[in-house]
């Protein structure tokens, strides 16, 4: 994956001794969310936000509003996972690229960063979503994978998609098996399984048994 490829070089940072007027006329003629600056010796020196942008006189400089810049920026070797995140901890949606020595080599756009994660195999592989929940101190993924693999299981991704009160929410895609004998060995591990599967037998079972009981009492 040569993620330089995805650079784009069609917005030229402005420069600190253009005016607020041309800042917020690039915004209006773009969906960006910020627009990059530089100053008198092309250097970067960050990104003002439309938000902001909206908020300043017409008659400033650029100059005069360095200081709402945000100083975001990757490298051309950032892995793809790495700028993933650097969009979402500035939210952005253009991510400017720098060299070595700090020169500006244009930007990534989010869309396509995101298009790459949806061509990984954690969504291009056919395979079931699984949702569990441990406490944050007691999971493993070395043990998550033990599970999922000592059911034949194929585990083609895994992240933790939420931590509140302690407890820790992993999401998993696992192939080449059907999800029922994997959930139950969760539950015996301890996990909560959060996500319903229509293989889920331990659970239908519960409503089944839920259901007879309720008629029953209702007799």
């Amino acid at each position: 994956m040569n993620l330089s490829d995805y650079i784009i070089n069609d917005i030229k940072p402005l420069s600190i001794n253009e005016g607020v007027t041309d800042l917020k006329l690039l915004f209006n003629q773009l969906t960006n969310s910020h627009i990059p600056i530089k100053n008198e010796e092309n250097v970067y020196l960050g990104c003002i936000s439309e938000t902001d942008a909206h908020c300043f006189e017409t008659s400033k400089s650029i100059k005069d509003i360095l200081y709402a810049a945000e100083g975001f920026f990757v490298r051309p070797e950032t892995n793809w996972l790495d700028i993933l995140e650097a969009f979402a901890q500035n939210s952005t949606n253009i991510m400017p690229v720098l060299d070595a020595k700090n020169t500006y080599l244009g930007y990534y756009e989010l869309n396509d960063i995101i298009r790459l994660f949806n061509e990984t195999p954690f969504f291009a592989e056919a395979g079931g979503i699984l949702i569990v929940e441990k406490s944050l101190n007691d999971y493993s993924f070395s043990e998550v994978s033990q599970i999922v693999e000592s059911n034949n299981g194929k585990l083609l991704g895994a992240f933790i998609s939420k931590i509140e009160n302690d407890i820790a929410q992993l999401t998993l895609k696992v192939g080449n098996t059907g999800l029922n004998d994997i959930m139950q060995t969760f539950r015996r591990y301890g996990y909560n399984v959060v996500s319903g599967h229509e293989e889920d037998s331990y659970m239908e079972s519960l409503k089944e048994r839920s259901d007879y009981l309720n008629k029953y009492l209702n007799i």
